[in-house]
């Protein structure tokens, strides 16, 4: 770095310096915990003068002035900390609600007006000014020792813009029309959590969030920073923990955000065969710049510490882990050992994880990760990347693609949907149907499914409980629980009015079931990670497209029963093993009127026989109704 000489003090500046030497040290290392607390815009006394201290790590720009409603919009000199690369003034009666900018004029000799990065509120496009907030909360005391509870997770993904508009179909809904509508929904369905599609700030409503340019900004189309939090604690005593979906794979090259932004590739690479995604048009995080690592493990921590948050999904891993992702042969640049793998990437989401785990121990992390990378969810320690939980992608898609079938072709495809059970143990898996299965032409979950209208509703109905009573934390995209016949559309609400047909009405009240019964039974979640807690039952009848498994708590009367007859059919007198003598009652059925099916069933019960079979000591003789999942428990358990 050749940073310019030591800048002279602003006429009218105080001499004391708001990074301390501490700081300074801290920031020039990339070691700051906790950067935004000295970067950005800090309401502060100074010399028994209240103001506004500004901070921007700029190490290679010419000049960089500060300029605001505070000073009519005219730059003001900022004063350089060579030893951190940061550029620093302290404005005298500068307050919360103020707006600013920094001027800069980079390495290039171009002036710039910058949003700053470290920003806590920003202005949408095109004024893009970054506002001064509240002070910050103090850091809370760390949780205990971060682990894996054996805890239900149904997650409910949502973007906040096109959930539900409240006040009119061209209006976005606030935080707070989102604390009154949404939390009590999600709670009510039974889901333990709701999932934002990313909500740092993005010039681009469109790019739904992935294409963020203030990732310490709440995005101001739905309200202040003070109205996100009001609606994350509305969430937390409703007893729904809350997932930002975050985004360090890439970042816009927006001219007024973070590209370019000392007039050098600061933050990016320099080399686009390094620092440019062609599929997303983005820029690529120098990974292996301990000051842009600090940006963005910072960041992380920021999110859990300051709003409360209880994790964070984590977009695109597999772009960041590898060098060749999306790029033709010549066209990146291999690693220090000729390889593919992006260390300094690596390097940056265990450093996340370790500091994750040692100050906000009770947050979680779930990879977006589509590769055989191993050890996603490993341990740091052992060599793996930490995430708590990955999406299991091939579940979704193997999974997916079954369904789409017509049921007379099922019998050629029946591993589709066993195949997962191969690999369900080499990570912690969480199921996706997510938003990316209803855009870009995909159609929507229900299209997907084969069949006329009504087959078409029991897919999906029996899709869901597949998906419930399998393996693995769930999450559901907002609208599959409306059955949505649609593909998702950004630019308007949720089709609500699809509850006042029954059949659509059915399938959202067997989300809610699905939910409560997976809360409530053990077996469904309590050992997710162990392979001894499932059992296959039935798994080679191709031919009739008949699938059977166990799922087992802690205790044996724990014990789910888990049929599936995936074809239009009715099976009478079909024999499955079962686990325990006595009789079995039917928990739930997809087919039930209840639920808009045709009511095919067992009167709600079935009495296991002393007939071994499945490699059981009973069996019994099952009606199994048409394109239906059926969960069945011993009469004896009360839950």
């Amino acid at each position: 770095m050749n940073p310019p000489p030591t800048s002279p003090t602003p006429p009218g500046a105080l001499t004391s310096f708001w990074i301390g030497e501490t700081d300074a040290w801290l920031l020039a290392e990339g070691k700051h915990l906790r950067p935004w607390q000295k970067l950005g815009a800090h309401t502060t006394e100074m010399d028994g003068v209240a103001g506004t201290a500004f901070a921007v790590w700029a190490p290679h720009a010419r000049h960089v002035g500060l300029t605001g409603d505070f000073n009519g919009w005219q730059p003001q000199p900022m004063r350089f900390r060579p030893e951190c690369g940061v550029w620093e003034l302290f404005v005298p009666g500068a307050g919360v609600g103020a707006w600013y900018k920094f001027d800069v004029q980079g390495a290039d000799g171009r002036h710039v007006m910058k949003t700053d990065p470290y920003a806590r509120e920003t202005e949408l496009p095109p004024g893009n000014a970054a506002r001064v907030c509240e002070p910050l909360r103090a850091a809370p005391a760390p949780a205990a020792t971060h682990t894996r509870p054996a805890t239900p997770m149904a997650i409910y993904e949502v973007h906040p813009g096109s959930w539900k508009r409240p006040e009119g179909p061209h209006t976005l809904p606030t935080w707070d029309d989102l604390a009154t509508h949404l939390v009590p929904y999600a709670a009510g369905l039974g889901f333990t959590h709701l999932e934002l599609l990313p909500v740092s700030e993005h010039p681009f409503y469109a790019s739904w969030g992935y294409q963020p340019t203030g990732l310490y900004s709440p995005t101001a189309r739905h309200g202040s920073p003070e109205a996100f939090r009001r609606f994350v604690d509305a969430a937390h005593a409703a007893g729904l923990k809350i997932i930002l979906d975050w985004v360090p794979a890439h970042f816009p090259a927006d001219e007024h955000a973070l590209a370019r932004f000392d007039g050098t590739a600061l933050y990016e690479h320099a080399d686009p065969r390094e620092g440019f995604h062609r599929d997303w048009n983005t820029l690529i995080y120098n990974f292996g710049r301990f000051e842009v690592r600090n940006f963005l493990v910072g960041n992380a921590l920021f999110w859990v510490e300051q709003y409360g948050i209880d994790g964070l999904r984590v977009d695109a891993v597999a772009s960041m882990l590898y060098r060749d992702y999306s790029r033709p042969a010549g066209e990146w640049i291999p690693n220090r050992d000729g390889g593919r793998e992006n260390y300094e990437a690596i390097a940056f989401l265990r450093e996340v994880h370790e500091v994750l785990q040692r100050e906000a121990p009770q947050a979680t992390t779930i990879a977006e990760e589509s590769t055989a990378f191993p050890r996603v969810t490993g341990a740091v320690a052992e060599g793996g990347l930490g995430f708590d939980h990955k999406w299991n992608m091939g579940w979704m898609h193997d999974t997916l693609a079954y369904f789409s079938m017509d049921p007379v072709h099922r019998r050629w495809h029946h591993n589709k949907l066993t195949f997962a059970m191969m690999y369900a143990w080499s990570e912690d898996y969480c199921l996706p149907l997510s938003h990316d299965e209803v855009v870009h032409g995909k159609g929507s979950l229900l299209g997907k499914m084969a069949g006329d209208r009504w087959q078409q509703l029991a897919n999906l109905r029996a899709l869901y409980a597949w998906m419930y009573a399998h393996p693995g934390k769930k999450l559901l995209f907002m609208g599959a629980e409306l059955a949505q016949p649609t593909e998702w559309d950004h630019d308007s609400e949720l089709p609500w009015h699809l509850l006042g047909d029954p059949a659509h009405a059915g399938v959202q009240r067997l989300v809610g079931d699905l939910n409560q019964a997976y809360r409530a039974q053990p077996a469904l979640h309590a050992r997710d990670t162990d392979p001894h807690s499932f059992q296959w039952l039935v798994v080679d009848d191709a031919e009739h497209s008949v699938l059977a498994f166990t799922r087992y708590g802690q205790q044996l009367e724990d014990t789910v029963v888990v049929i599936a007859n995936l074809t239009p059919m009715v099976r009478h007198g079909y024999r499955v093993g079962l686990p325990h003598a006595g009789r079995w009652q039917e928990r739930l059925n997809t087919d039930s009127t209840h639920y808009g099916g045709s009511n095919v069933g067992n009167h709600g019960n079935v009495l296991a026989e002393d007939v071994p079979l499945h490699g059981q000591h009973w069996s019994a003789a099952f009606t199994l109704p048409p394109l239906a999942v059926l969960w069945l428990k011993p009469e004896s358990t009360r839950t």
